[in-house]
């Protein structure tokens, strides 16, 4: 959430934000934001003043008893009523006016920084590196959805079918080498995220309210999340929700930042509206698992942080012999509470078409404000700024993993999997 100082200080340059992201009714939403909070500091002033009247009113009415002025004591506490009756109003209009300023807080996306390119779509989206050869596969090369059906003992490594029994489409049953081969990859990015810095956490896969709004998924997107309505809890789309929710209302000590976390779950989504041949198979589940990092940084270090993140994850996908690229969002497809993004997706040579396996994000201020994440810095209280990234999520790795490494023989796994799986091939 934008702070309200900010706000007042940069209105032109959150008014530029904001037509960056293509905010509908941006300056007549800023205009009332700004007429809200001059109002709610008047009558906050006026409070302030109305309560000063009547503690000093009521030091008088105790010196006139003293004095025994009985006359004057009982006018007194009339004003003394008429302040009190004035300060509930006045307590009254300055709640109304600080729910209103939030109603409306709530609803702005963040600012994008200098950088991001202020395109509509995807399509807008910035190219800012390609890495590795595209493989060129064998005649009769086949997508994952159909790939997995040669392989497995009593049905097909990935179970779609099965799936749809148990729970409905969009989750899947790993059967075999493909449970193995989806713990090889958990395994290998928790170790791979431990050994760059991060300390590992298992959180909770359910949060409360308090927690969604804290990073930003309610309520821009309670719809897309599953709810359990008997003990109002979500289950988590992401594990950065729970992660950085171990620190809101926490003021972190300078010495131990930065902070860095790393986190296996199972995510949910509900991903309503998502149909078409472009979500087949892997590309697009209601339930996946993914390793997540989450930093924690001192303002001035946290641009420097994402790079790190993104080379963090570009490392991961160099390991598994896998071309990717590195774009960089448009304000247009910019998540909610972004300040920068990094998608990386792979190239999936049976599709042939990038598949993003990754978002690496710099939040800055904006969760941390919804948090309450401070640190006294410099001798005073500051927000902190919130990064996270997916390393990795694993449906859409795992389907370009299957897909770029067939061959008429089987499936060969990567070099830096097999440690992890025990087996070179999945035949």
């Amino acid at each position: 959430m934008l702070q309200l100082s900010y706000i007042r200080d940069n209105k032109d340059a959150v008014l530029t934000g904001l037509q960056k992201r293509h905010f509908t009714n941006a300056e007549a939403i800023i205009e009332q934001v700004l007429a809200l909070d001059q109002h709610r500091r008047d009558t906050q002033r006026d409070l302030d003043d109305t309560l000063a009247q009547s503690n000093a009113k009521a030091k008088e009415i105790g010196v006139l008893m003293k004095s025994g002025d009985k006359a004057a004591a009982e006018a007194a506490k009339a004003e003394t009523t008429n302040l009190k009756v004035h300060s509930k109003a006045l307590e009254d209009a300055l709640r109304l006016a600080e729910q209103q300023l939030q109603d409306i807080l709530v609803t702005i996306p963040n600012i994008p920084h200098s950088s991001v390119p202020a395109g509509r779509t995807a399509d807008d989206n910035e190219v800012v590196l390609e890495h590795g050869k595209k493989p060129t596969l064998y005649d009769g090369a086949q997508p994952h959805w159909e790939l997995i059906k040669k392989y497995g003992v009593n049905g097909p490594i990935i179970d779609f079918e099965l799936g749809v029994k148990i729970a409905g489409a969009g989750f899947p049953v790993y059967r075999g080498k493909g449970a193995r081969i989806q713990r090889a990859l958990i395994n290998f990015f928790l170790d791979e995220a431990m050994a760059a810095g991060y300390m590992e956490v298992q959180p909770p896969i359910v949060v409360n309210e308090e927690s969604g709004f804290g990073t930003g998924q309610l309520p821009d997107k309670e719809g897309q999340m599953y709810y359990v309505p008997e003990d109002k809890l979500y289950l988590i789309p992401t594990a950065e929700v729970p992660i950085t929710n171990l620190y809101r209302d926490v003021i972190v000590p300078e010495n131990q930042l930065p902070i860095c976390n790393v986190g296996y779950t199972p995510c949910f989504r509900r991903e309503a509206g998502s149909w078409g041949a472009h979500v087949r198979g892997l590309n697009r589940l209601h339930q996946f698992d993914k390793v997540e990092i989450v930093r924690i940084e001192k303002p001035e270090n946290s641009y420097t942080a994402l790079e790190n993140m993104s080379q963090h994850v570009q490392s991961l996908l160099q390991k598994l012999e896998l071309p990717y690229r590195v774009l960089r969002l448009c304000g247009g497809d910019m998540g909610f509470t972004s300040a920068l993004t990094y998608d990386m997706e792979v190239w999936s040579a049976a599709q042939e078409r990038w598949l993003e396996v990754s978002s690496v994000s710099n939040f800055e201020t904006y969760q941390a404000n919804r948090l309450k994440l401070r640190s006294k810095m410099e001798g005073k209280m500051q927000l902190l700024h919130t990064l996270n990234g997916s390393a990795l999520a694993l449906p859409r790795i795992l389907a370009s993993i299957l897909e770029n490494n067939q061959t008429p023989n089987g499936i060969r796994v990567p070099a830096v999997l097999v440690p992890y799986c025990g087996f070179e091939m999945i035949d």
